[in-house]
């Protein structure tokens, strides 16, 4: 049905009910019209709901209408519920705190966008003769108390089963009747409308968060403090949920970490985030989900638990947003494909409805660079187009209130939050604030729809020209604060842009790439004059970067492995000399540092694949393979289900790293797995779409075989290589219809190929 106009109004509770509101609304069907043909519910909220209709949940998403900049784009989703309106019909809503009222950042403040949880919806009944019948949100609405007596996504949920009201969301509900046990509100009381402009509601582009994986626990046991520890073994993101009966009043907590320290749950990482959830039993068999909050965590402490805590007690649920897997990849190293499960894992957790940094500590938000650097890695993996073109409204709505600058965090809730005075004033910042223009093109190569650039051109324009005005007399991005090589191994852990690599090379050269991009773009758009102006800076740049930071013997100032992986990578150096000394002096300082890794969130997408465009393939796999710390495996060597923010961030001894950030479930280090599904894999874009496609493994020691596959926009594309005894390659791919590939093997010849399977032999490599 075509959906009638809105005629509902933002409403809320007149009592706050702890912060956990039911709503509900009964009404009988418009008699006379023959029977319904189809029925839709429309809702959002200030705050995530739940809906019902007659105590059916309308869907299966959770958390509800997400995290977006609310202040500009208020998503709302819809529901067919044609199989769930009867003749006497309740909608019941369970509102939460969310991110909109909830504590955000590391700052201790809530309620970042407003006072009041409120409730908009809309169901349309269509019937047999063409009658619309509408229920709309309005003040004739009631609201009661809930069984959640507080929920915050920081610090967990607490639900009293014995305030549960039965029935609340099915017709002959008595809203006058006394409050069960424990509840703060005798009846259910009235609604209010709130101020909304209606113009803010926005279809959602990307997918709802749902539940996904669940587990069983693999291990429980007893702590040396005594506590009772269960072990997923798996870090995930979600909750646990069970049904339990024992003594009325009995109260279960549930704690939740990633790791363990000297046995016990290691809690320091979450900072302030107490990540807690507590139940309370009413007497009878209780079912607990505590679906208005969420987790990261591998291992829960569970106390107050009636009678044996067994693996059939209880599961974990992993919830984030509903995407479809695309891309595959293994390959003969154990350790690496553990590795690359991380980063499937860590992408998983990190894309609950926004691309975050982290699930678990009291930050939670959506950094620019991180998904800068692992947007092509997340392209591959999952169907993310909508996804992440979701976020980028965000990120143009954020930027155009901004006066054209691109915020670290989108959505910004940074802005509402205390900065210390030392703290720089906000400005444009080079990875950062370069995901307005590396994120849509990943999105453009990725699925060849230029959708996303259309929609984000005037964001990558309004960027680009801004850091265009940053520059220095010498044309170069060197004035202002730079996160740099965040994370570089070599610095401190209370210092983590303290990073080798000078930050107005780092900058300058992501800048002459942003140009590039901007350039390209302007001229796929039909922007002519656009694309001639951003193509003259990305030549001023590139000219400045020569002149300032490369000698005469081709050294790059700061001479280490980040600022060659990056000239290399975004072709800044202006001679073909420059660059093979650059990849020469690259694999040098690989092989001084024992295969170690040297680079942090700049450099790190990167190096491999610099190092094997310049023919340093030894070098390459050597990084990728070693196991001493810093390195790419050396977490999965220490048990690492998921990808680490730092190189460190637990100790060879098994202790905590000292910083006050650590992650155990960042995905940025996890940008490798690019070069593992283009290089060792072997299938690389050579049109947007992969409507043409490289198909170019590169072997190197250590992996004797790799299979890995993408359903591209096309099809299914399929390559599977692996050695002889006598050193030769042979290659299976599989080619989907009208799609051409370009096939290169070691020492042969390219040849180009249609659709079909295709199997090739190559000599010893």
């Amino acid at each position: 049905m075509t959906p009638a106009p809105w005629s509902a109004t933002m409403i809320a509770a007149d009592q706050d009910f702890d912060g956990a509101p039911l709503l509900r609304k009964e009404f009988r069907l418009d008699e006379g019209h023959g029977p319904v043909v189809t029925a839709q519910l429309r809702a959002t909220a200030f705050g995530i709901y739940e809906a019902q209709i007659n105590g059916v949940p309308v869907g299966d998403d959770v958390l509800s209408p997400g995290w977006s900049s609310y202040e500009w784009r208020l998503r709302y989703r819809s529901y067919d519920v044609t199989a769930l309106v009867e003749p006497d019909t309740v909608i019941g809503v369970a509102l939460g705190n969310g991110w909109y009222r909830g504590r955000l950042a590391w700052h201790g403040k809530s309620g970042l966008y407003g006072d009041e949880l409120g409730f908009f919806g809309q169901l349309d009944i269509e019937f047999a003769d063409g009658h619309v019948q509408t229920i709309a949100s309005d003040p004739s609405w009631q609201s009661g108390p809930s069984a959640t007596t507080a929920n915050d996504l920081y610090d967990g949920q607490a639900i009293d089963a014995r305030r549960e009201p039965e029935g609340w969301a099915r017709p002959g509900f008595d809203t006058g009747a006394a409050a069960p046990a424990g509840a703060r509100s005798g009846t259910w009381v009235g609604v209010h409308e709130l101020e909304f402009d209606a113009d803010r509601l926005a279809d959602p582009v990307g997918p709802p968060v749902v539940r996904n994986e669940v587990l069983k626990p693999v291990e429980i046991f007893t702590s040396p403090g005594g506590k009772t520890l269960v072990d997923f073994g798996q870090n995930l993101v979600g909750w646990l949920r069970f049904t339990v009966q024992g003594e009325a009043g009995t109260t279960i907590t549930v704690r939740h970490a990633e790791v363990l320290e000297d046995g016990e749950l290691g809690t320091r990482p979450l900072r302030s985030a107490a990540a807690t959830d507590t139940f309370i039993l009413s007497g009878g068999q209780d079912f607990f989900e505590p679906s208005r909050t969420f987790h990261g965590f591998r291992y829960a402490e569970v106390t107050g638990w009636p009678g044996e805590l067994t693996a059939a007690s209880l599961e974990a649920v992993a919830v984030h947003s509903a995407l479809e897997r695309t891309g595959r990849f293994e390959c003969s190293n154990p350790l690496v494909n553990q590795l690359h499960h991380n980063i499937v894992w860590g992408l998983k957790g990190n894309f609950l409805d926004l691309p975050t940094d982290c699930p678990q500590r009291d930050e939670r938000l959506g950094w620019t660079g991180d998904i800068a650097v692992f947007a092509p890695t997340a392209a591959f993996l999952y169907d993310v187009k909508g996804f992440l073109q979701d976020w980028l409204l965000d990120l143009a709505a954020e930027q155009k209130a901004a006066g054209g600058l691109v915020p670290i965090t989108v959505p910004d809730a940074l802005k509402y939050c205390p900065q210390p005075p030392e703290f720089p004033a906000p400005e444009s910042s080079a990875i950062w604030s370069d995901a307005s223009v590396w994120v849509p093109w990943a999105l453009w190569e990725a699925y060849g729809d230029d959708t996303v650039l259309k929609d984000q051109y005037g964001s990558m324009a309004s960027h680009t020209r801004r850091v265009e005005g940053l520059l220095s007399p010498a044309g170069l991005w060197d004035e202002g604060f730079q996160f740099g090589d965040w994370l570089d191994p070599d610095a401190a852990p209370d210092q983590p842009w303290a990073a080798k690599a000078d930050t107005g090379v780092v900058a300058t050269a992501c800048l002459y790439r942003t140009a590039s991009i901007t350039a390209a773009t302007a001229a796929l758009l039909g922007h002519d004059a656009d694309a001639a102006t951003f193509g003259r800076l990305a030549e001023r740049v590139k000219a400045a970067f020569n002149t300032h930071y490369v000698a005469a013997d081709g050294t790059i100032r700061s001479d280490c492995t980040t600022v060659y992986a990056l000239a290399i990578a975004f072709d800044v150096l202006q001679t073909s000399q420059q660059r093979d000394f650059a990849g020469t002096r690259l694999a040098e300082l690989v092989r001084n540092n024992q295969y170690r890794i040297s680079t942090g969130f700049a450099g790190t997408p990167f190096i491999t694949g610099a190092l094997a465009d310049t023919g340093h393939i030894e070098e390459a796999y050597g990084l990728l393979l070693e196991q001493e710390c810093p390195s790419w495996l050396y977490p999965v060597t220490m048990g690492a289900t998921t990808v680490w923010e730092r190189w460190d961030s637990m100790l060879p001894d098994g202790t905590i790293n000292p910083g006050e950030m650590t992650s155990f479930n960042h995905y940025a280090l996890g940008a490798i797995a690019d070069w593992l599904h283009k290089y060792v894999g072997g299938i690389r874009p050579l049109a947007p779409g992969y409507s043409k496609v490289l198909i170019a493994p590169v072997p190197g020691s250590g992996i004797d075989w790799a299979k890995t596959s993408l359903r591209s926009p096309h099809g299914t594309i399929a390559v599977e290589w692996r050695t002889s005894a006598d050193g030769a390659l042979e290659l299976d791919a599989m080619i989907p219809d009208g799609v051409e590939a370009e096939i290169r093997l070691p020492g042969q010849d390219s040849r180009t190929v249609g659709a079909g399977a295709h199997r090739l032999t190559s000599a010893a490599v």
